[in-house]
């Protein structure tokens, strides 16, 4: 079920607001929990039962981990036998087919597969169920023995199909014990608005444009088009992703939760390593405390310390599917991080001039990187990139600029461009009773917009669903 679907906005949300708002404070979990199971099986449910089992595995696995806490070889081998379960469910549905198509190709075999169809989310549930598992072995959280609370952390909707991550230290104490309060209700209210023009207003409009270009042939198109076809995806991405964890973030807050950003102005950046302090930040943090600092993180040699970083940077982009555009772009990502290491790039202050360079330098590393992520193929991408700096040999243009945007698009570019950086950043904060007033009738505009374009779009999913 989407957030911006007439059944979840007209018929889902309203019903579970209204229920989980009069029943009693001990029912409000089991309200969430059945909700949350309803919502994934509307669109999933044949997968339903691998969430499931997942839940069974971390439950009875942080269980077994803390009852011998006190013997670190038998604790240690239930929580390396919990994250092989964990992780043996991704492995089946993400990565199966890729490796099996890869050995028929480097070997020449004709292996026959099932082709097998990912659940919806099953990278963020596994990644959540796992910190949870792992922050037990630490010591860092209590041992959940109510198997009905553990169940919601995993499986509550709103953050369920796309994130943000969240951490079970995070939002422990408030499953077991959260208020209801007015003003959280009306923050999560304008902060899903805001989610949600996001995604109907800017993301899909660009996204148009962005599909038009990159479902053409590399020689079919100028200079110009490749570099809007390229900023365009760039910008669907991030508001199509960031309007999902606004609208996620805005849930939470009506159900009495507190989910942590997971953007903070990424395209702002001056590095690609500020650039990654501020993408994804659920994400980002996941793989520093799970992964990064566990491998020695720069505790260790300088050397070790950068085999570190590519390390976590080619999980990402393996995290985010099984494609070799992801791996290159991982690899992509990883490779700017170990040069900025090494030069303290992002460190390194100057005057104006030497800010721009680096604005510049990180937003040409991040575009390219998107051509990267969203090119079907890594020789599709390669000849995208060539053609943007005027180095790809063929010209026979069939369409030009003019026939991928016009007004409308170009004004939401604009748009684009204006709210990527922290103008508006303290608007919800206001004190001012007149701008509240403005505000609020602003939200009501956006609202009004949004929902007359939910009405009319087709089905349009969030990019995020495919990871």
């Amino acid at each position: 079920m989407l957030f911006s679907s007439v059944s979840f906005l007209f018929v889902f949300f309203p019903i579970v607001f209204l229920l989980h708002l009069i029943v009693p404070k001990n029912l409000k979990n089991y309200i969430l929990l059945i909700a949350s199971i309803i919502f994934y099986a509307w669109g999933e449910p044949r997968y339903l039962i691998i969430m499931l089992l997942n839940i069974v595995i971390n439950y009875w696995g942080a269980i077994g981990v803390h009852h011998y806490q006190d013997n670190k070889k038998i604790s240690k081998l239930i929580l390396i036998l919990s994250i092989i379960g964990n992780l043996s469910f991704l492995f089946y549905f993400k990565y199966f087919n890729f490796i099996v198509e890869n050995i028929n190709y480097v070997f020449h075999l004709k292996i026959d597969i099932v082709k097998v169809i990912m659940p919806i989310g099953i990278s963020f549930y596994t990644f959540q169920a796992m910190s949870y598992l792992v922050d037990v072995y630490r010591k860092e959280v209590e041992i959940q023995t109510d198997f009905c609370k553990l169940a919601l952390y995993i499986t509550l909707f709103p953050q369920l199909i796309a994130g943000p991550i969240v951490k079970y230290k995070d939002i422990a104490k408030q499953i077991d014990n959260r208020d209801i309060q007015l003003d959280k209700i009306s923050y999560g209210m304008k902060r899903f608005v805001i989610g949600l023009s996001k995604k109907m207003l800017i993301a899909n409009t660009l996204g148009a444009v962005a599909d038009k270009v990159f479902s053409l042939p590399v020689h079919n198109f100028d200079c110009l088009t490749a570099w809007i076809g390229a900023l365009a995806y760039s910008f669907q991405l991030f508001y199509d992703f960031s309007g999902y964890s606004d609208m996620a973030i805005g849930l939470g807050s009506i159900f009495g939760f507190k989910f942590l950003e997971n953007f903070n102005y990424p395209y702002i950046s001056k590095s690609i390593t500020e650039f990654w302090r501020r993408w994804h930040i659920s994400l980002s943090t996941w793989f520093k405390e799970y992964l990064y600092i566990p491998l020695g993180g720069n505790r260790v040699s300088k050397k070790r310390n950068l085999l570190n970083l590519w390390i976590v940077f080619l999980a990402t982009g393996i995290w985010h599917g099984a494609e070799w555009t992801f791996v290159v772009w991982g690899m992509w990502h990883g490779l700017f991080i170990i040069i900025e290491r090494l030069t303290n790039f992002a460190k390194k202050e100057g005057g104006k001039g030497l800010s721009l360079f680096k604005h510049i330098y990180t937003i040409l590393a991040f575009v390219i990187g998107w051509v990267i992520f969203r090119a079907p193929t890594v020789h599709y991408a390669w000849r995208y990139i060539r053609r943007m700096f005027g180095l790809y040999s063929k010209e026979e243009y069939l369409f030009y600029f003019s026939y991928f945007i016009n007004y409308v698009e170009i004004f939401v570019f604009a748009c684009a461009i204006i709210c990527a950086i922290p103008l508006f950043k303290n608007i919800l904060n206001t004190k001012s009773n007149i701008s509240k007033i403005l505000i609020n009738i602003w939200f009501i505009c956006l609202l009004v917009m949004s929902i007359s374009s939910v009405a009319a779009s087709t089905y349009n999913p969030f990019i995020y669903f495919r990871f």
